[in-house]
């Protein structure tokens, strides 16, 4: 795990002087893959490394848990508070569709949640862009496997360090950084509406999915949840889409 480790900061710290920048900045959830990506933007880059909270109808313990990540990391840290900024324009968005007669309001819980990522996406990317720094993702191999992110939202990054580790290795990886226990063994929750599970959404456990990309057997439902969940989630993985040249048909 050292050498893990070790190779993560190094691989950082190269990033930013590839992109001739001064540092790295990550949003903290209160989960454990940012949790991680915290302690490891610390040791990449100590002087130059910042940690947000982007609170937006969040539940308070996220937010303590947050803090405990940033003091155990002993990470420089601000808040964002979005709630008022999310309520303002999906309020506007939803306003315009009624008054359209276009509202299709069965997927306003799913809208909702896409746009507090993308919010919390921009709002990384403006502290990165006047403080000069990178952006790192949070997402690990069985998130991005199944396409457990928000385009354009948590999937908006410049570094994605965690994108090879299973969730498994993402925990031993707390434990060796000191994560506090309360973030290592809460249950994996993106925070999005009460009583929103990571495992409930997607049909499956992450131990399923860390089986199945080692190559174990697992269950056939399993399989067939996760493969369903990485083959209709390829265009958040493949970039943007286009055609060839028409001169080049």
């Amino acid at each position: 795990m050292e050498k893990k480790v070790e190779y993560l900061v190094s691989w950082l710290q190269k990033k930013v002087k590839e992109a001739n920048v001064k540092g790295l900045v990550v949003g903290i959830s209160g989960g454990i893959d940012s949790a991680v990506v915290a302690h490891l933007i610390k040791r990449a880059v100590p002087e130059n490394s910042l940690g947000v909270m982007l609170p937006c109808k969040s539940h308070p313990g996220d937010f303590d848990d947050a803090m405990r990540v940033v003091e155990s990391a002993d990470l420089k840290a601000m808040t964002v508070d979005l709630t008022d900024t999310h309520n303002t324009l999906f309020g506007t968005i939803t306003h315009v569709l009624d008054e359209e007669k276009m509202h299709n309001k069965a997927n306003d819980q799913l809208a909702d949640a896409n746009l507090r990522a993308r919010l919390r996406m921009s709002t990384l990317y403006t502290i990165a862009t006047n403080h000069q720094y990178l952006v790192v993702g949070t997402d690990n191999k069985a998130e991005w496997h199944t396409g457990y992110f928000t385009k354009y939202g948590d999937g908006g990054v410049d570094l994605a360090p965690l994108v090879h580790l299973t969730k498994g290795e993402v925990r031993e990886m707390a434990k060796y950084l000191g994560v506090p226990k309360e973030v290592i063994e809460k249950k994996p929750s993106a925070g999005l509406w009460e009583g929103q599970t990571d495992e409930n959404e997607m049909g499956t456990t992450y131990d399923m999915i860390d089986r199945y990309l080692k190559g174990e057997t697992i269950p056939e439902k399993d399989k067939a949840t996760i493969e369903q969940l990485h083959a209709r989630s390829h265009h958040k993985r493949d970039g943007i889409a286009f055609p060839k040249a028409y001169e080049d048909m």
